[in-house]
């Protein structure tokens, strides 16, 4: 945190409830964005982004698509940067082409998600805490 150099990226940001509300890097260069607009939870429109320059430029992906507004974004560990989840109170969504295309995993609300290996999730909500396993 010595020195900090700020990049643009294409996600919405014109209202107080747009924008980013998580990142995650897989390594120094492969990083996703993700967020939205959380009063507009199925706007899909400019709300996740992928860098694979270390955060100097950005690039929308499945926009216009959902999943919509995500709270917390998470890689899949060791599987090559393809595996990614997102999660937040609209449900789970998953991706395994790198964010180009996404499917539901659960209804279920979180907020947030975080591995503890290469396999097994924990995802935290109001009330409620889940395991997820990957295979």
């Amino acid at each position: 945190g010595k020195s900090w150099e700020v990049y643009q990226t294409p996600i919405q940001h014109t209202e107080p409830t747009h924008g980013i509300y998580s990142i995650d890097f897989y390594d120094e260069n492969l990083g996703i964005a993700f967020g939205g607009d959380y009063t507009k939870p199925d706007n899909s429109t400019a709300n996740k982004a992928i860098t694979k320059d270390g955060g100097k430029t950005w690039k929308l992906l499945a926009d216009g698509k959902q999943p919509g507004y995500k709270s917390c974004v998470q890689f899949v560990p060791g599987r090559e940067g393809k595996e990614i989840v997102a999660v937040g109170f609209t449900g789970i969504s998953y991706s395994s082409d790198m964010g180009e295309s996404w499917k539901k995993l659960s209804n279920e609300s979180f907020y947030t998600v975080r591995f503890q290996n290469d396999s097994v999730a924990y995802a935290a909500g109001k009330n409620r805490i889940a395991k997820l396993v990957f295979k």
